[in-house]
């Protein structure tokens, strides 16, 4: 039996290949989810700017946002993608929009798992190091911001 789709789209672009992203995302459920399962949305910069709004008090879009389940076992949590970000993105680090949302799954999944970039001093930073190179991902969220 077939479970849920981690991600569904808001608007799916043709020229996104939902069943790679999809193997990506049970990848990433197995090997850095320890199995627990997760859903991601890929919406637009309209819908993350809402979220971004009434989740942390920022009143702008975002690339990606993480909403942890906060349980100890079960549901890890919920990602969300804004589709337009990850487009711009991807062509300023010339790479495909399907590498961009990639980049941006492993970043919200580490969030998820309880790492925060902001206040852990690097760990979240060395973690998206070592699984973008496992993966075979260009340079993380985090290490572009940081340059």
């Amino acid at each position: 039996m077939k479970s849920d789709p981690l991600i569904t789209f808001r608007r799916k672009p043709p020229d996104l290949d939902r069943a790679a992203l999809e193997a990506f995302a049970e990848t990433l459920k197995e090997r850095l989810a320890a199995g627990r399962e997760f859903c991601c949305l890929v919406s637009n910069d309209d819908h993350l700017r809402d979220l971004n709004r009434e989740f942390r008090q920022k009143d702008v879009p975002t690339d990606v946002l993480s909403f942890p389940s906060g349980e100890a076992a079960g549901y890890l949590g919920d990602i969300a993608i804004s589709l337009q970000r990850a487009r711009t993105q991807a062509k300023q680090y010339g790479h495909s929009l399907d590498t961009e949302i990639r980049v941006l799954l492993l970043h919200g999944v580490l969030h998820l798992n309880g790492m925060d970039h902001e206040t852990d001093h690097g760990e979240m930073a060395a973690a998206e190091k070592q699984w973008r190179g496992a993966l075979g991902l260009p340079a993380s969220l985090i290490e572009r911001v940081e340059s």
